[in-house]
């Protein structure tokens, strides 16, 4: 009984001196099928240890890897919900903003982005818009300028190699990149962004030599560019981007440096894969990445 008492008493100790549970409010669509988007984020964020609110511009019946989806626009709610927030005091660690139903919603979530920065949160934008040089279904190509303007409210950027040559207005090119050409597109996206100079870039789907593919990290401030790769699962995957910008973003806000946060969101990222191709998933559902959450706290720690 004593023991028992004991553990409790450190237990309640340890409750009262932790930190406060810091707010992330995640903008992201919902696709009620196929693992992506908020369905990813608010259950990470939340393993991370953090209290996650959400902002969801649009329904989609699943994601639009699918044909024949449903799609409800709710543009509407966005600013009147953004608004109420605002009025019962809301304030936000962190904003995070990734797949979006159209250029329109980017519009507004940029509005949103310069309601809730202060000078000490994060402003996270994953332009996400396309992969392997094309756009995603959903979109047209006004979606390109809006989620330009998008990223220019925000700290850090998280595009791939498709998402990064649309926003410098560049053409894609399969061909392998070496160091050099990466550092380069680091660069340029850091430039382009003067009115409101980014903290981070994070450049993914990164591949310097055979089997082998990760991420680079770019601290705006120092100039130092960071890479870590991991062994590459061969075959496309749904929603392993919104696993890797979460989990980059919750490292980051559990104090992490920018790369040890990188390691953990490119070593979580691809653990999810591996889970989710161990079990036999049908890939258009997304990875598994449930299976790996247990080791989420362990990481961050």
């Amino acid at each position: 009984m004593y023991g028992r008492r004991f553990i409790y008493k450190n237990f309640y100790a340890e409750a009262v001196t932790s930190e406060r549970q810091k707010n992330v409010l995640a903008v992201h669509d919902i696709s009620c099928v196929g693992r992506c988007s908020i369905t990813i984020a608010l259950p990470l964020l939340s393993a991370a240890g953090f209290c996650a609110s959400v902002l969801p511009p649009s329904v989609f019946s699943t994601h639009a890897g699918f044909k024949n989806y449903t799609y409800r626009d709710l543009s509407d709610d966005i600013m009147p919900a953004a608004n109420h927030w605002m009025s019962i005091g809301m304030a936000f660690d962190a904003v995070y903003a990734g797949f979006l139903g159209s250029a329109r919603h980017a519009e507004l979530v940029a509005d949103v982005f310069d309601m809730y920065k202060t000078e000490g949160n994060i402003i996270l934008a994953d332009p996400a818009m396309g992969d392997n040089g094309r756009l995603y279904s959903a979109y047209s190509d006004d979606i390109i300028n809006a989620t330009a303007r998008l990223c220019e409210k925000a700290d850090i950027i998280v595009p791939n190699l498709t998402e990064a040559a649309f926003l410098l207005g560049e053409n894609y090119s399969d061909v392998p990149y070496g160091a050099d050409k990466i550092e380069e597109t680091l660069h340029k996206l850091s430039f382009m962004y003067k009115n409101h100079p980014k903290k981070i870039i994070a450049l993914t789907g990164i591949s310097f030599e055979e089997g082998r593919i990760g991420a680079a990290g770019y601290d705006c401030h120092t100039g130092r560019v960071y890479y870590s790769f991991g062994e590459k699962v061969p075959g496309l995957f749904h929603g392993t981007g919104d696993i890797f910008a979460s989990v980059l973003l919750s490292a980051l806000l559990r104090g992490k440096s920018l790369d040890k946060a990188l390691d953990i969101a490119v070593y979580f990222t691809r653990r999810c894969i591996v889970l989710s191709e161990e079990a036999g998933q049908e890939r258009i559902f997304g990875v598994c990445f449930e299976k790996a959450m247990p080791f989420l706290p362990l990481l961050l720690k």
